[in-house]
C-alpha cells in the first residue's frame, strides 16, 4: 500500500511538470538585496530587470521571474563625475522601439544637494530639484550584448522630473513623468504628459504640457489626509498597463511618500482617444488599487512594472515594498505576484505578501 501511494505521488508530480500544473512555489522578495523601482521586461526567452542602484545602471537577465539571485548581471552604464546625470540615478527602464533599445532614467549632477542660493527659492527644502530625465540608446538589437551610450536629455523645461516612462498609443508616443507645477515648488509632485517625435525628443512646449493627476485624495498625501501644505504629497512612478483582451489603457502610478508605509498604487484610465486631454482620463479616487497589508508586514508597496508569464497566459506585477517601514528607503526589496482582470476591464491586484505562491505558468 505504501509503495502504491509513492508511485501515485510521483506520477502526479510528473504529470504536473509535464502539463504545466507544477507545484513549484516561490516566496518574496525575489532578489535578496535592498532594491527599489524595479522594471522587468520579457524578450526572446529571457526576463530582463533594471532597478535603482543610485550610481550606475545594471541589467539583470534571468530565465525565471521569481528568482533573481542566480541571474546574470551586466554593468551597462556608469557615468563619469561632473555630468548632469552622474549621481542619484533612479528608476531606469529598458524599452524596445524599432529593433533598437532605449533606457530612460532619472539623475542629477551633484547628489541632489541644492546650494542655499537655490534652496531659498523653495517654500521648504527642495529634494530632487536638480533631477532630470535622460535617455541611452543601444548599438544593436540584442539588449544583452549591446553597448549603451548617452543619447539625450529629455525636455522637461529645466524643472524637476523623476520616474519618467513611455506611453505608447495609436496617436503617437508620449513621455509621462512626475513633475512640479513650477521649478521651485518642491511639492506636490504631480503626473505630467508631453508628446514625443521619437524616444529622445519631446515636441510639446511648456504651455502645452499637461498635468494629468495631482495628489488630491487623502490616500495620496503624507501623513494620510494631510490638511495643511502639500509637503511630501506625491504622484510618481507612472507605468502604462494595457488590458490584453479589451485594449483598455491605464496608467498605474505610485502615491503618497516612497519611504512611508502608506505608499501605494493609484489608477488612471484613458476613457477617450487623446492622451493629452485631461478630460479623456478617469481617475480612480475611491482609494489605492494596491496597498499595504499589515497582517503580513507588507508596507510601502509601489513603483510597479508589469510583465507576462513565460507563455503569455498570466499577468504579473513586479514592485517594491518594506517589511519594516521605520527603516524607510533602505528597507525596500523587490517582489512579484500574479494579478487578474475584472469584468469592467480593470486590473485586480492581490494583497501584497510573502507567499509561498505558485510560480508563473510555464516556469518549472
Amino acid at each position: 500500500m505504501l509503495l502504491l501511494s509513492i508511485i501515485t505521488l510521483l506520477s502526479t508530480i510528473a504529470w504536473g511538470q509535464t502539463y504545466g500544473n507544477s507545484s513549484k512555489t516561490y516566496t518574496n522578495p525575489i532578489l535578496d538585496t535592498v532594491g527599489a523601482d524595479p522594471w522587468v521586461i520579457r524578450h526572446d526567452g529571457y526576463y530582463y530587470m533594471t532597478y535603482t542602484t543610485n550610481d550606475n545602471i545594471t541589467l539583470l537577465r534571468s530565465n525565471e521571474l521569481t528568482n533573481w539571485n542566480d541571474a546574470e548581471s551586466r554593468l551597462i552604464f556608469k557615468p563619469e563625475p561632473g555630468l548632469p546625470y552622474s549621481t542619484d540615478i533612479w528608476a531606469p527602464e529598458l524599452h524596445l522601439f524599432d529593433d533598437s533599445w532605449y533606457i530612460i532614467f532619472t539623475a542629477d549632477p551633484r547628489f541632489d544637494s541644492p546650494s542655499p542660493e537655490i534652496d531659498m527659492y523653495c517654500p521648504f527644502n527642495c529634494p530632487a530639484v536638480n533631477h532630470r530625465m535622460f535617455v541611452l540608446s543601444s548599438s544593436t538589437s540584442d539588449p544583452w550584448t549591446a553597448e549603451f551610450t548617452y543619447k539625450a536629455e529629455l525636455d522637461t523645461y529645466d524643472q524637476f522630473a523623476i520616474d519618467g516612462t513611455y506611453f505608447k498609443h495609436s496617436t503617437g508616443l508620449y513621455h509621462v513623468y512626475s513633475c512640479w507645477y513650477q521649478k521651485y515648488d518642491a511639492w506636490p509632485a504631480n503626473l505630467c504628459i508631453t508628446k514625443m517625435s521619437d524616444p529622445w525628443t519631446v515636441t510639446t512646449n511648456f504651455t502645452e504640457r499637461v498635468i494629468l493627476s495631482v495628489p488630491s485624495n487623502p490616500w495620496e498625501k503624507t501623513p494620510y489626509g494631510r490638511s495643511v501644505n502639500d509637503r511630501l504629497s506625491s504622484n510618481e512612478a507612472p507605468q502604462q498597463l494595457t488590458n490584453p483582451s479589451t485594449g483598455q489603457e491605464f496608467i498605474i502610478y505610485s502615491a503618497a511618500r516612497s519611504d512611508n508605509r502608506n505608499y501605494c498604487l493609484g489608477l488612471l484610465e484613458l476613457v477617450g482617444s487623446d492622451p493629452m486631454n485631461p478630460g479623456d482620463w478617469l481617475k480612480e479616487s475611491s482609494g489605492c488599487v494596491f496597498y499595504q497589508n499589515p497582517s503580513e508586514q507588507a508596507y510601502g508597496v509601489g513603483h510597479a512594472s508589469f510583465v507576462k508569464s513565460e507563455e503569455g497566459s498570466e499577468d504579473w506585477i513586479v514592485y517594491h515594498g518594506m517589511r519594516d517601514p521605520s527603516n524607510g528607503w533602505g528597507a525596500r526589496t523587490i517582489r512579484t505576484q500574479k494579478f487578474t482582470w475584472a469584468e469592467n476591464g480593470r486590473p485586480v491586484f492581490p494583497r501584497p505578501g510573502y507567499g509561498p505562491y505558485s510560480v508563473p505558468s510555464g516556469e518549472v
